[in-house]
């Protein structure tokens, strides 16, 4: 959680959240993160692209594990509110389908807080840095019920997270804790498909973020999904991630990678 200095920082500087919101089409923005994600469009000429085909394998990521039983859902980075959101291809499957939406922007949270006020929606603030916490918190207990099968959605947000932070070790806890049958739905920025130039150019912009950006290897983005297995087809670029039909942001974005992956 973000203590006093953290959240005026937040609220003078560009944040992720919102530069993924402008990035995607949205409203929810301010002028500081237009300003950065048009030096982003300008450097890394994909970079929509790779937002809106990021937003794309969400969705269908939680349709794939809604099909395959999953009623109850932990999207952790979850940025702002977005129609459509996970929520809404979940209950397309399960109509009384729960989500627990967790982000450690305290903007995002009280946002979400005000705009996602169905039954069965929690928005709350945390971050991957700290899974224990979240699995703690009371409304996450009250929300899931973590003796059967959650969707865990990290979409987009582990690159955000330093080595020194261990990202694998946050999934690796939650991976403990979750029921068999869990799905791990996760993107991340892949140095394997970029240019030098685009890579420090997209490190440049989010370091005037509070949370900096940090792509991984391929090697090392399959290195999260330990513990799981990948379902078909595996690590893929997100658009090639099961595309169907008539799904929103259906466009290609080499430069990042997703898969899903089912606790055994």
């Amino acid at each position: 959680m973000a203590n006093p200095s953290d959240t005026q920082r937040q609220a003078s500087a560009p944040s992720a959240a919102r530069i993924y919101t402008y990035l995607l089409g949205g409203k929810d923005y301010h002028l500081a993160d237009q300003a950065a994600a048009e030096v982003l469009k300008a450097k890394f000429p994909t970079v929509q692209h790779a937002a809106r085909a990021n937003r794309g394998f969400m969705l269908r990521a939680v349709r794939a594990m809604a099909e395959a039983g999953v009623t109850q859902f932990l999207d952790i980075g979850c940025g702002l509110p977005l129609t459509p959101n996970a929520h809404d291809y979940a209950r397309a499957v399960h109509p009384d389908a729960r989500v627990v939406y967790v982000d450690n922007d305290p903007q995002v949270v009280a946002h979400g807080q005000a705009k996602l006020r169905e039954p069965g929606l929690t928005v709350i603030g945390g971050d991957l840095r700290d899974p224990q916490a979240i699995l703690e918190d009371p409304q996450v207990r009250d929300a899931l019920d973590l003796s059967r099968p959650v969707g865990l959605l990290i979409v987009a947000v582990a690159h955000f997270v330093p080595d020194d932070d261990d990202p694998a070790g946050a999934i690796a806890f939650l991976r403990d804790r979750l029921a068999s049958g869990s799905h791990l739905a996760l993107t991340h920025a892949c140095t394997d498909t970029m240019s030098e130039e685009e890579a420090a150019a997209g490190k440049a912009v989010y370091r005037q973020t509070p949370s900096g950006v940090w792509p991984r290897s391929h090697d090392a983005i399959r290195a999260l999904f330990d513990g799981w297995e990948l379902v078909a087809p595996g690590l893929s670029g997100v658009a090639r991630w099961r595309p169907r039909e008539g799904d929103p942001y259906p466009e290609a974005a080499p430069e990042s990678v997703a898969a899903v992956g089912v606790k055994p």
